[in-house]
């Protein structure tokens, strides 16, 4: 994975974050992130408004400007599931063999299963824009691309 790669996959959980706290939407349905461009899909029942687009945009940049660490670790799946929850996984099924998780957390911000590779802390990230919003009704899903700046 490349470095772009992972400052854009590292974004989506910055953003990830942020959809959680202007929606209260939670779980993400798939991800795509490569090179300076991304998508995030996020279960929803409506579009969301110009302000909350707004506010999400806001809240991922002043997230990434406070450079906060991405801390990786691995946990038991049980354990995991004890102390975070259903959480810590989007809407794709974990192979029940799968007994330990690696974790990638934001403090008070987001929590995810993720077996990627992920920045130090956010302000490598760089500044991220919101591109084109879908809300998609018949599957309750909206998509929002986004690329990092230059």
């Amino acid at each position: 994975m490349s470095t772009e790669e992972v400052r854009t996959h590292s974004a989506l959980h910055v953003l990830k974050g942020a959809v959680q706290k202007t929606l209260g939407a939670s779980l993400t349905t798939s991800t795509f992130a490569r090179g300076g461009h991304g998508r995030l899909t996020v279960r929803f029942d409506r579009s969301p408004s110009l302000e909350e687009e707004a506010e999400i945009e806001r809240l991922t940049n002043q997230k990434v400007a406070e450079g906060v660490e991405m801390i990786e670790f691995e946990m038991e799946k049980e354990e995991a599931e004890a102390h975070f929850g259903d959480t810590i996984y989007d809407l794709f099924p974990i192979p029940p063999e799968v007994t330990r998780l690696k974790i990638v957390r934001i403090a008070d911000w987001n929590v995810n299963c993720c077996a990627e590779r992920h920045v130090e802390n956010t302000s490598l990230i760089g500044k991220i824009r919101l591109g084109k919003i879908r809300f998609r009704n018949s599957r309750k899903e909206i998509e929002m691309d986004f690329d990092l700046a230059s």
